[in-house]
């Protein structure tokens, strides 16, 4: 029995390491309570608890990885953003925790906070409200869905997740081309693709 716990602890940190949009931690977290019928506070709370250890990881190897594949120009200009929302103190914690409880993938945020070298202790505490918060809720929509299997399958393919995803690949594709330094300097929005290495 607490191999599949472990599973779900394993799953939620993977879902969350990888420095591409995946999909929600949450979702290996509903698909292992509905097959194994695990307590559900157990899930939550194993899974956030192996989301929060898999976006540290993020946070403590992006930099070398961005070092590696992006332009010192770029990796300068979300350092720069990233000591921008520094500055706002409660009111960045405020957009993390606001982030997080949205159906988006957290991943721009954490590659952004990794990129620009934020400690990971800055961003964490806000994320884990956000995510425990919006976790119990999917979990709990997710094993009163499993009452209705045939519509997940359904909706795996949903406009929502697809949108969901979409709206990740723009989010990233936007902190990685958007010239932050330009913008928030100068007022003038810039478009920089030569980024790579």
């Amino acid at each position: 029995m607490w191999w599949q716990y472990l599973l779900v602890f394993i799953g939620s940190l993977f879902f969350d390491v990888v420095p591409i949009p995946f999909p929600p931690a949450f979702t290996i977290m509903v698909f292992l309570q509905i097959m194994f019928k695990l307590n559900i506070w157990w899930v939550i709370v194993i899974g956030v608890a192996g989301s929060i250890l898999g976006r540290y990881i993020l946070t403590l190897y992006i930099p070398l990885l961005a070092g590696k594949i992006f332009k010192r120009s770029k990796n300068d200009d979300v350092e720069f953003l990233g000591k921008k929302m520094k500055e706002k103190g409660w009111k960045s914690q405020m957009v993390i925790i606001a982030y997080s409880l949205l159906p988006l993938p957290t991943t721009p945020l954490f590659l952004a906070a990794g990129m620009a070298k934020i400690k990971p202790l800055y961003i964490i505490p806000a994320f884990f409200i956000g995510k425990f918060t919006s976790d119990t809720i999917t979990v709990h929509l997710g094993k009163y869905a499993s009452e209705h299997a045939r519509n997940i399958i359904q909706q795996a393919l949903s406009w929502k997740s697809i949108t969901s995803l979409v709206l990740g690949m723009i989010l990233l594709c936007a902190l990685l081309f958007i010239d932050w330094r330009s913008l928030i300097q100068n007022k003038k929005f810039q478009l920089k693709f030569k980024i790579w290495k």
